[in-house]
Parts: C-alpha cells; sequence; structure tokens
C-alpha cells in the first residue's frame, strides 16, 4: 500500500517576503513543540530550530521538515531523532559527497534539500518516513555574522507552521558588551492580538526578545489563518560606542575587532552613476529607475561633485564633468533623468569606462569617488566578452576607487557583476522586480551615501591568520570587523592601531585591550570569537576564488575547504550528507548559488538513474516495521528537550539581604545595603517604558502572597515564600471555581472539579489541555496558559536548596491585574544623581547587582532598587492573602 505522504512547511525564518505553496492542513501529523533560539553574541548569531513531530496514523507516512535560513548563514549542524536514536548529517568535500549521493541515487529519486528562495534567504527541507503512532525531532542549527547597515543590526524571523502548535517559542538572546543603545521589534506578527505575545527586556548589556503566542493567538495576526502563524518579526538594535578604538574581545586564542567610529565629519564624495537604457528596462525598470534616481539627487550634499551616464548600444552623457550638487545643478539633472528612455542593446564595457574617464578628467582632492552601476543583463554590444571587460576595468580603475554593481532582476549576469566589483573593492547587489525596487535602489544608495575614511589601515602586535584589515572606505552607519589568532597564548595584552584618511587629514587610534578579560556569555557559546574568525575567513576566502587563477586559486580553495571541513559549515565547497533512518536513504545538501532558484524535480515513485547537478538526492525505501496501536508513548507523553532559553518578560524574583525601606512624605528613598537584617527578601524585577534600566522592589518574607489576580476572567495566583529562605515553597492558581493548579517543589497536581491529575518533576515531559487551560511540563518548568495569562513556574535546585520562582509571559491588553506581578510596566525619569520620578513623586534609588532566577541559567542583571510603595502605589499588606 501507498504510504500517504504530507508535506508540512514548519517555519520560515528570516524572511523579507513569503510565498509558500498552500498546505493541506491535517490531525495526522502534529508539531507538538516548536522551538527557535537564537543567541547573539557580538554580532554573531548562533540559532537552534527545533521541531518535535507525531504521525498520529496507525501507518507509517512521510513527515516533511522545511525552513527557511539566511543566504549569508552557514549551516552548521542537522540532527533527526526517531525512536531514541539520532541521525546527524555530516559536512563532506563536494566530490565525497557527491561518490556517496552516486551509490543510492539508483535506487531513489532526486530533490533538492536545499534552494534559494526570495531575497535573502535560503530553503532547507528533508523528510523521513515516520512509523506509526511514533514521532521524530528535527533540529537545524546555522551561524552568521549581522552586519551593520543604516546604523543598525537586524535579526528578522518568519514563522508560519501551518498549524498552530500547543508549545511554540521564540527566543532571541543579544549580548553586547558594550551595551545595548536601542531595540526595537516591529513585522506582521506585532500588530493585533499577537503584540501581546512578544516581550522585550533589556538590562545593560543584554536584551531578550521572546514570542510566546497561544493557540487561539496564532489565528489573529495580520496574515494568519485557521492554520496558524504566518508572518514575521524584525528585531532591530544597535551598540552604544564610547570608545572610538572601538570594540575588542578576546577569547580562547582568537580575537575580535569592531570598529565603527563616530563624530567624524563627512567626506564630500563624487559619484558617477552608470544607467543602463537598454530596451530589456522597459517598463516597470525604467520607472523605478527614475524614481530612485530624484530622490537620491534630492539627497546629495552641496559638497558632493555627481555625473550621470545613460547607455544601451550608445553612452550618453548629462554633462561631460562632474559638477558640483549645486539646487540648479540638481534641478536639471533631474530633467535629464525624467526623460530617460529604454531602447537598443548593452554596452557595458564602454559605458563603465566612460565613468572612470570622468573622475580622471576632473579629479577632486580631499574626496571620496564612487562608480555606481545599474543594469539588468548581458553585454550585449560593443566588447561582449566578460573576461575582457574585467580586465578592461580593473586597469582603468586602478585601485583607485571602488565599482558597486546593481543587477536588476534574475535575467543579469549576475556572477559577471560580483566579479568585476570585488577586483574593484566594492560588492554587488541583486535589484529584485518588485513593487519596491525604487527603495532598494534608494536603500543601496543611503548605505554609501556618507563616507568618513578612506584608506583604512587596521595594524596588530602578536597576532596571526587576520581576517581582512585594509578598506578603502568606511561609511557611515556602516561597521568594519577584523578577527584572528594570538600567537602567544602568555601574552597578556593586544596593541591594535587603526591609520586612515578622514576629512582633509590623517587619524590614528590606537588601543590595548588585555586578553585576560573574561567575556561573560553562556558557556555553549564561549567558543563564539573562534567561530566567528572562520566564519568570516571562509567567507574572504570565497571571494577570493572567485578572483584568483592556478595555483593560488587553488591554494586559497584549500585552505578554505579545510576550515569549513574543521567547523563542519555548509558552503559552496562542502555539503552535508544526511543519512536516513532507512538503510541506503542519502540526501547530500548543497548550499544553492546566488540568483539560481533550485527548482526541485517532481517527486517521483520510480527509480532516478541521472542524477541532475545542483540537487540533492534522496533514496526512499520502506519504512520501519508498522507498529500496533499504543506500542508508542502518545504525544503527550513525549520528550521536550529546552535549551537554556532567554528572554521571558514579566516580573522576575530575585534574592538579596533584607533592605529595610523608608517612606518620607515627598521623597522615596531606596533601601541601602547597610540596612542587612537576619530577615531575607524576595526581588521582584519592573521593566520601565522608554528606558533601558527596569527597576525592582523587595518584598520581606515570610509572606503569602497575591502574586497575580483577574477577577473578570476568574484567575488568582498567589505563592507561599519559604521561611527565611529565598523562593516560594508552594504556588497555587484558582480559575473559575472548579480548577486549581498546585505546584510544590516535589510535585504538581491539577484538579478540575472531578478528576485529579498529578506530575512529578523530573518525569517525562507532558502536555495537558482541558476547557481552554494547558499545561506543559518541561524539564524544571511548568508552563501554564488560560485564557490570555501565560506564566511559568521555575523549579530551581542549588545544592540540596529547592525553591519554586514565577515569571509571567503574557498578560491581557488593557486590562488592569492585581498582585506583585499585576503591573505589566511603569514609567520613570531619572532627574540627577540616583533620584527618579515616579509617579509625580521623587524615589532615591540605588543602582544594584541581582541574580534573576526567572530563568534556569540564573544570569546576573543590573537594575534601579526603589521601594515597594514607590511602585505599587500600596503597602505590602495590601498584597498578602490569608488563604492559598
Amino acid at each position: 500500500m501507498t504510504r500517504p505522504a504530507l508535506r508540512l512547511i514548519l517555519l520560515g525564518f528570516f524572511l523579507i517576503s513569503a510565498s509558500s505553496a498552500p498546505v493541506k492542513k491535517t490531525q495526522d501529523v502534529n508539531i507538538y513543540s516548536f522551538y527557535i533560539n537564537s543567541t547573539v553574541t557580538s554580532r554573531y548569531a548562533t540559532t537552534i530550530i527545533t521541531s518535535r513531530v507525531a504521525n498520529r496514523l496507525n501507518e507509517s507516512q512521510e513527515i516533511f521538515f522545511e525552513v527557511k535560513i539566511p543566504k549569508n548563514a552557514f549551516i552548521s549542524k542537522f540532527r533527526m531523532t526517531i525512536d531514541g536514536k539520532s541521525y546527524d548529517g555530516v559536512v563532506k568535500e563536494k566530490a565525497d559527497a557527491q561518490q556517496q549521493y552516486s551509490q543510492a541515487v539508483s535506487q531513489g529519486q532526486s530533490a533538492g534539500l536545499i534552494k534559494s528562495v526570495g531575497r535573502t534567504l535560503e530553503e532547507f527541507k528533508t523528510s523521513v518516513n515516520v512509523a506509526a503512532l511514533s514521532k521524530v525531532t528535527f533540529e537545524l542549527t546555522y551561524e552568521e555574522l549581522l552586519t551593520r547597515r543604516l546604523g543598525k543590526y537586524e535579526l528578522l524571523i518568519n514563522a508560519q507552521p501551518m498549524q498552530t502548535v500547543a508549545d511554540f517559542k521564540i527566543d532571541v538572546h543579544i549580548h553586547e558588551k558594550p551595551g545595548i543603545s536601542f531595540l526595537e521589534v516591529t513585522g506582521g506578527l506585532s500588530t493585533n492580538d499577537l503584540a501581546n505575545a512578544i516581550k522585550t527586556t533589556r538590562a545593560d548589556s543584554d536584551a531578550w526578545v521572546t514570542f510566546y503566542p497561544t493557540r487561539e493567538q496564532q489565528t489573529k495576526c495580520k496574515d494568519c489563518d485557521k492554520n496558524g502563524l504566518k508572518g514575521d518579526l524584525l528585531i532591530s538594535y544597535d551598540v552604544e560606542r564610547q570608545n572610538p578604538n572601538g570594540e575588542m574581545k578576546v577569547s580562547n586564542g582568537y580575537f575580535v575587532h569592531n570598529f565603527a567610529p563616530l563624530d567624524l565629519q563627512s567626506i564630500p564624495k563624487n559619484v558617477v552613476f552608470i544607467i543602463d537604457r537598454s530596451g530589456s528596462m522597459h517598463g516597470k525598470k525604467i520607472k523605478q529607475t527614475r524614481l530612485a534616481l530624484l530622490k537620491i539627487l534630492s539627497d546629495l550634499s552641496e559638497d558632493d561633485h555627481f555625473g550621470l551616464i545613460t547607455f544601451d548600444s550608445q553612452v550618453d552623457l548629462w554633462k561631460r564633468e562632474l559638477l558640483k550638487a549645486t539646487k540648479a545643478n540638481l534641478d536639471d539633472a533631474k530633467s535629464f533623468v525624467k526623460k530617460i528612455t529604454d531602447r537598443g542593446s548593452t554596452d557595458i564595457n564602454a559605458a563603465v569606462l566612460e565613468g572612470v574617464n570622468m573622475f580622471k578628467r576632473q579629479p577632486q582632492a580631499g574626496s571620496a569617488s564612487i562608480l555606481i552601476l545599474l543594469t539588468d543583463g548581458d553585454p550585449t554590444s560593443g566588447e561582449t566578452n566578460t573576461e575582457r571587460i574585467m580586465s578592461n576595468v580593473r586597469k582603468a580603475i586602478g585601485s583607485k576607487f571602488p565599482l558597486y554593481c546593481l543587477g536588476f532582476g534574475y535575467d543579469v549576469n549576475f556572477d559577471f557583476l560580483t566579479k568585476m566589483s570585488l577586483e574593484n573593492n566594492g560588492v554587488a547587489r541583486r535589484i529584485y522586480e518588485d513593487s519596491d525596487a525604487d527603495l532598494q535602489l534608494q536603500g543601496f544608495y543611503d548605505e554609501v551615501a556618507v563616507p568618513l575614511l578612506t584608506d583604512i589601515q587596521l595594524n596588530y602586535i602578536g597576532v596571526s591568520n587576520l581576517t581582512q584589515n585594509n578598506f578603502a572606505l568606511y561609511f557611515n552607519g556602516s561597521e568594519i570587523v577584523v578577527s584572528g589568532q594570538i600567537t602567544d597564548n602568555n601574552v597578556e595584552s593586544i596593541s591594535t592601531e587603526v591609520i586612515a584618511i578622514s576629512k582633509g587629514s590623517k587619524v590614528t587610534y590606537q588601543n590595548t585591550v588585555t586578553t585576560k578579560d573574561v567575556i561573560d556569555v553562556p558557556s555553549e557559546h564561549e567558543d563564539f570569537v573562534e567561530r566567528l574568525w572562520a566564519y568570516l575567513t571562509v567567507k574572504q576566502l570565497l571571494d577570493k576564488h572567485v578572483l584568483l587563477e592556478g595555483p593560488e586559486k587553488e591554494a586559497v580553495k584549500n585552505e578554505a575547504l579545510k576550515l569549513s571541513l574543521k567547523y563542519q559549515f555548509v558552503t559552496s565547497l562542502t555539503s552535508m550528507v544526511v543519512t536516513k533512518p532507512q538503510e541506503g536513504d542519502v540526501e547530500v545538501a548543497d548550499k544553492p548559488k546566488e540568483g539560481k532558484e533550485s527548482h526541485r524535480p517532481p517527486v517521483s515513485r520510480y527509480p532516478s538513474f541521472t542524477p541532475r547537478t545542483g540537487y540533492a538526492s534522496r533514496l526512499r525505501v520502506p519504512a520501519s516495521r508498522p507498529r500496533v496501536r499504543g506500542s508508542r508513548p502518545s504525544v503527550r507523553g513525549s520528550r521536550l528537550r529546552v535549551p537554556d532559553f532567554y528572554g521571558r518578560s514579566g516580573y522576575y524574583a530575585f534574592d538579596t539581604p533584607n533592605r529595610a525601606p523608608t517612606h518620607v512624605t515627598r521623597t522615596l528613598v531606596a533601601p541601602t545595603q547597610s540596612a542587612v537584617l537576619a530577615v531575607r527578601n524576595n526581588r521582584f524585577l519592573l521593566p520601565a517604558d522608554g528606558q533601558t534600566k527596569p527597576l525592582c522592589f523587595d518584598v520581606p518574607i515570610p509572606h503569602k502572597l497575591k502574586l497575580l489576580q483577574d477577577s473578570a476572567l476568574g484567575f488568582s495566583m498567589n505563592g507561599k515564600s519559604r521561611g527565611s529562605k529565598t523562593g516560594f515553597q508552594q504556588i497555587i492558581i484558582h480559575y473559575k471555581t472548579n480548577h486549581h493548579l498546585t505546584i510544590n517543589t516535589s510535585s504538581i497536581n491539577y484538579n478540575d472539579g472531578q478528576n485529579n491529575v498529578q506530575y512529578l518533576w523530573g518525569q517525562e515531559p507532558s502536555q495537558h489541555e482541558q476547557e481552554g487551560i494547558i499545561l506543559i511540563l518541561r524539564d524544571n518548568e511548568m508552563d501554564v496558559t488560560i485564557g490570555s495569562i501565560r506564566v511559568v513556574i521555575v523549579l530551581h535546585k542549588k545544592r540540596k536548596d529547592v525553591f519554586l520562582w514565577p515569571a509571567v509571559w503574557q498578560q491581557p491588553k488593557n486590562v488592569t491585574l492585581s498582585g506583585i506581578l499585576g503591573k505589566d510596566k511603569i514609567s520613570y525619569e531619572e532627574i540627577q544623581g540616583s533620584t527618579l520620578k515616579i509617579m509625580d513623586n521623587d524615589v532615591k534609588a540605588s543602582w544594584d547587582e541581582m541574580t534573576d532566577y526567572r530563568f534556569p541559567s540564573a544570569p546576573v542583571v543590573r537594575c534601579w532598587l526603589v521601594p515597594f510603595q514607590a511602585v505599587m502605589n500600596g503597602e505590602i499588606s495590601d498584597f498578602t492573602v490569608t488563604q492559598m
């Protein structure tokens, strides 16, 4: 019997514009858990996507795993786990992977494991045959270095699981040692009812963004439907830049230097726009080009000089010389632009050489020259041999200024443009044929609109294997990143020197950093500097490989291949071999080329004897024997292994020595270190509206506290603290009149008025749903969702000390809740020194450090410590209960 196949699109990741084939919804396959955990440390992002899926049929079926990742990222791990056994993808040299593929392909069929989709994404897709009533866990890891553009870094996350998921979590933790200057979350998933599922928290050098939508919310975003989420989150941030010498980090024998100086005067620029007006630019392309040029001309500075060249088989100049960007000249240029029409063929060679000649005829001392070419096709007129064109352009420019090539659409020879740009210190960028093509053109120009430094050289003492350390230009809003290895592990410091040309003068930046500084990052990411170095080195070696010939080309290829294999990166030189549980079933994942839409051939049930280049191969054989119903654990008994995620927002409890608050008529004074008593406090943290520094306050113990209450919903959560010790020994949740959840340090009991269900900490994780209540038991976490309220109770074990901590992840919008955790946020203003204005009161605060037990890893955060009354607008007695 033919096994039913079901295609499930589980997630689109980092998607600018998603377009996916409709997927038939079914109850036969259940995505019961989906996590994305992205950790960004000093701009280096490591992202893990974990999906757990159950086959609910009495027969085996094929289950697909499909995600989208950034084109600039390298996949570094893939694992499937079935019946407790893991199957790991292995990165090999392409030739070795192809050999393994060829041994199996004659018995199977071809399909693309990775293909390009959209502007910035690659799609990873695989599948596995899952036995009746069984489960499979997919886990994909990829890594990338975030690039600073226009003053910010961006993470774009698209989610479209195409079914509602009970345990759905996206966690992003950003750690930047200099501090985070701003953080913003936008996108389609931040609108309507889903906005309340997003929480952001900032504390000094860290920021957390979480997205925990309930099942009900997953159908209510702007583009969502009854099948679940469909939309994106855009996370933008930048870092504090107080040190003009840049930021240096050292770890495990490697260093990384981030250089982005501020307060520099812009250098006047000479810019020549070379615009393709050939027949293929007809219609929307030429119209959008005109719109973009008109906007760009309006943004030129008066100190700039500019020129315009249009070309088809003939090259025409607006003016033979560069002109200053005066109002009169700009008005004349705009009239010229409005008359640009499409015609003829494409003479790229003559057009670019004419742009170079404009600079040579009229050199501008103390300025930065930039050539920008926009074309949508191959050279079809004049010199059409691309190798000779590149040689001509390279000789003419002579490394004096960069050439940026913008390829409009997919018909353009993008490989040719890429190589020509790299040979001349520029970059190539594809402009996509969408309604916003004019905005894409403007956006690229904005990135190079304000040059601040030229001829930048970064020098280091005591290091080796440097990534690129000389750059032609540094633009406002960008960043220069250099990494390398430390040659002597006993050296105590590294000296850096940056030499560059600023506006009219030479500038030097010097700095010395100690190698003994400890970088405060989670242990699982302590090698991030080494992996960052490897990522950047491989990227730059692959660029060099495009340019070189002969023995040099082979040497660069070998070095890039060696690093790709060592760090298990899927690059253009390597493939990932994915071996399925079924004997002989093999897939090979190849990183697709920019702009190549590697469309997957239709699935066939017949053998395919001729492999197609560029496609991965999949050999399917019969699954393991069907199991009898009940022979496998149910979904509710499935294992839910959770990484150490950061990012839940709400109120957090901390343990600190007791500090007795003092209340005065107008000025409230924070507790001080000197007021240490025998009794301890539980400390709670409160996010602040519009402020990066949160507030915190102490509650003396022992107390039975009203933690959270919504009278209209019939919900209440109370907590009993532990004598003179930190934390809670018991937390009880009541819902309506018949639902009661009692959580203590050994067990969890749920009673619905008729039946009683008991869980034990440490048992196999479970899930329970009933009458709008969702309970998810994970390792040391009880996740409770009731309506639009979502809380998590974390079990902490410190040696022999065991205690509970409550955290609120989600609260209803525009509803006032009561209790210690009832305030969502609070506003304050820093007046002077350590005085804050809170609700029209002057409050004396102290800047303190504490442990955040809201997370299993218990990170350290800092906050403004203020009196309880200053933020809660009441006495502690108002928040206590006599009965739990």
